[in-house]
């Protein structure tokens, strides 16, 4: 533990080092349709991603319903402490930049005190925290954290010098890991440019390619149905919508269940993983490529396989705008889905094989940059892991 590595420290809670301000409860007629010198920027639970501040989905509240303690401030925590997912409860970022904003009732901000707030920061940003605030909260409404839950966390609290130390040591390790993803995504760009530049923008199809219908070039498969006593430590692993983050097949999140599977439920290598229902509009159409797989696997009810000889062809497409312009007045209703039909009604401009083959090879090569990068990124997701629990025990 920190204690133990780093010389003179001593365990504190986090009441005798922060204070905790409450979220701004407000009405949707204090909304604006924009900012404007009447309005300011509402932070929610959906701003906190993978431990960042993002500012893609935000709301406007009337500043008379904010208090001068509910602006945030450079050192702030902002955590999410209700929701209706129990994975979202307790998620956290430090505010690091000036901004002109405040946050909802469904999240508070713990404020630094007689300690460093970077070093506070990454603690909140770390597995032990999250781990600990389940614990407190076991056996109470996991969905809400309540003001004793967090007053009640220990934290190591070495010098000042020390703590400064901890947090360049994070801030280092933290800065390769995301200079990983930004080449990530870079390289996501990259191919959806060279699609553009080689088919040109599929809705309007410069290009006169021959369209075709999805089901015409692609088998639509989709998902079982299962119950809850179903579901068992053991058994064949269902695919659901936590599988696919990014864009990318992820196997951190996984359910089993007993249930026997007709084994053309099982999912194929090269297939496409699709979302076809979620609470959230922005996950449906989701989609990953399914890798190789040492054991079967099938998927839920809420998606569908594409399965195709031109997958990466299709991977790419249904990344892009023209797709979703396609699906998006099903996503628009209080069911966000995209049903069977209207998937296989889906236009696709469908050029030449000798083209299609061209771009898959271009993704090949893509990959494999991909691939080293990712190497990169687990070592250091790696080291930030060891050195949380070094420094937080």
């Amino acid at each position: 533990m920190c204690c133990q590595s780093w010389g003179d420290c001593w365990m504190v809670k986090v009441k005798e080092c922060s204070v905790q301000i409450r979220g701004v409860s407000y009405k949707p007629t204090d909304l604006h349709d924009a900012l404007d010198d009447e309005s300011i920027i509402l932070l929610r639970a959906n701003n906190i991603n993978d431990d960042k501040l993002s500012l893609n989905d935000v709301v406007y509240v009337d500043k008379s319903k904010v208090s001068d303690e509910q602006y945030l401030r450079i050192g702030d925590i902002l955590v999410c402490t209700s929701s209706g997912s129990k994975n979202l409860v307790g998620k956290a970022t430090i505010i690091k930049t000036n901004i002109a904003a405040t946050f909802g009732a469904f999240c508070k901000v713990v404020r630094p005190k007689d300690i460093l707030p970077d070093y506070l920061g990454h603690y909140f940003t770390s597995s032990m925290y999250r781990n600990t605030i389940s614990q407190l909260s076991a056996g109470a409404n996991i969905n809400n954290i309540k003001n004793e839950h967090i007053d009640s966390l220990e934290i190591p609290l070495p010098p000042l010098e020390t703590q400064k130390q901890i947090a360049a040591n994070l801030d280092k390790v933290t800065h390769i890991i995301d200079l990983c993803n930004n080449i990530l995504e870079k390289l996501d760009l990259l191919v959806k440019s060279r699609f553009v530049e080689m088919f040109g923008e599929p809705l309007t199809n410069p290009m006169n390619w021959e369209v075709k219908r999805l089901d015409e070039v692609a088998y639509l498969n989709k998902g079982i149905t299962y119950a809850p006593e179903d579901v068992s430590d053991e058994g064949i692993v269902v695919l659901r919508s936590s599988n696919i983050k990014g864009n990318v097949f992820d196997l951190e999140d996984i359910v089993k269940i007993t249930k026997s599977v007709n084994s053309e439920k099982y999912v194929h290598k090269n297939d496409i993983l699709m979302c076809n229902r979620n609470g959230s509009a922005r996950l449906v159409g989701k989609v990953a490529k399914i890798p190789e797989l040492c054991e079967n696997m099938t998927f839920g009810t809420f998606m569908t396989i594409v399965r195709s000889d031109i997958y990466e062809y299709l991977f790419t497409f249904f990344q892009l705008d023209a797709f979703r312009e396609q699906i998006k007045f099903q996503t628009a209703v209080a069911i966000n889905q995209i049903s069977l039909p209207l998937l296989a009604s889906v236009k696709v401009p469908i050029p030449p094989k000798k083209l299609i083959d061209q771009f898959a090879a271009f993704v090949e090569q893509t990959d494999k940059s991909k691939s080293a990068v990712k190497q990169v990124l687990e070592k250091a997701e790696t080291l930030k892991k060891a050195l949380m629990q070094e420094y937080f025990g």
